[in-house]
């Protein structure tokens, strides 16, 4: 467990954690105070060179949960604790050296996603980017609830970026997340919203 919590041979090049913290919206203090977090790691992509036929779930089982361990961990420490997350996504940026898939592959399994749900007590599916992009470019990740996907108030969004990263040898794994709700939220729920269709809009398209 600890050789994976320090990302000990997987390639691990850096770890960059960002977090903000939302003081007034609109000219109001929200009636909480929500953090966001992300923790992006930045990493040798082991199939660069290889080619579109090359099989890739051996070194998926080797890094993906290794990963997952490493930034989920990090993520609940910067939002302070597991109890405290209340959203998470996930993301991949493949240096221009890679396919998209080697991104893919390190993020959307249960390699990634499992641990990533066990370890902050989510049930939800884990919102996602993935784009291949050059060093410095930043990449915008959705969250939702990790419990109540129908939540709408969690519907947000944490922008991550790496000035160095990724090269084009390398990949960026990002975890993110948010200790709250967007500031004031009052759009309504998912599960209490009104059957709406084409005809009973029919007044208002007219």
């Amino acid at each position: 467990m600890q050789q994976s919590l320090r990302g000990e041979g997987i390639g691990l090049r850096k770890v960059v954690v960002y977090r903000e913290t939302v003081i007034t919206e609109g000219g109001q203090q929200p009636a909480r105070r929500t953090l966001q977090a992300s923790v992006a790691a930045v990493l040798r992509n082991p199939w660069v060179g290889t080619p579109p036929t090359h099989e890739l779930s051996d070194e998926v089982a080797r890094i993906a949960p290794a990963l997952a361990l490493l930034l989920t961990d990090r993520l609940q420490s910067a939002l302070g604790g597991v109890d405290a997350v209340e959203a998470f996504g996930k993301a991949a940026i493949v240096g221009c050296g890679g396919e998209i898939e080697h991104g893919a592959a390190l993020i959307h399994t249960p390699y990634f996603g499992n641990v990533m749900r066990e370890y902050l007590d989510g049930t939800s599916i884990l919102c996602f980017a993935d784009a291949r992009a050059e060093a410095g470019d930043p990449l915008v990740i959705p969250l939702w609830h990790k419990t109540h996907a129908a939540t709408r108030s969690h519907y947000q969004t944490v922008s991550t970026r790496v000035s160095d990263a990724p090269r084009p040898d390398e990949l960026v794994i990002v975890a993110a997340g948010s200790s709250g709700p967007r500031p004031h939220p009052r759009i309504g729920d998912r599960t209490t919203d009104p059957a709406v269709t084409i005809k009973s809009l029919e007044s208002v398209l007219s």
